[in-house]
């Protein structure tokens, strides 16, 4: 994460993402540096609108439900409790198994700017 973070810092000050200056970032903040590592994160933020990605981030509300957590939220109100629960317990099982979505990735990055 701390290379998002050097390029995001690079970002921020205006200067080139490039490997040069995100190896200086990190040695800076006394990070052994893998060079492999800022290879690919140059390589994959050279397509990449970092404003375009951060306002869409900001866009999205952190907090709110999704819209099938509240259809199972509804569900329950009409005396389905423990089959909603059971639904809601699966669905996080399974957020769990996949990894970060990307709603809390862009919530993440937002984050940095706020």
């Amino acid at each position: 994460m701390e290379y998002v973070y050097a390029a995001l810092l690079l970002h921020y000050g205006k200067q080139p993402i490039n490997e040069e200056n995100v190896v200086k970032v990190l040695q800076a903040a006394g990070i052994q540096v893998d060079e492999v590592r800022v290879k690919a994160l140059v390589a994959a933020l050279k397509e990449v609108n970092i404003d375009e990605a951060i306002k869409t981030a900001v866009a999205m509300p952190v907090a709110a439900a999704p819209p099938a957590a509240a259809a199972q939220a509804g569900g329950a109100a009409a005396g389905g409790e423990q089959k909603a629960e059971t639904k809601a317990e699966e669905k996080k099982a399974e957020e769990k198994k996949e990894g970060p979505s990307e709603e809390e990735i862009a919530a993440g990055l937002a984050s940095l700017f706020g």
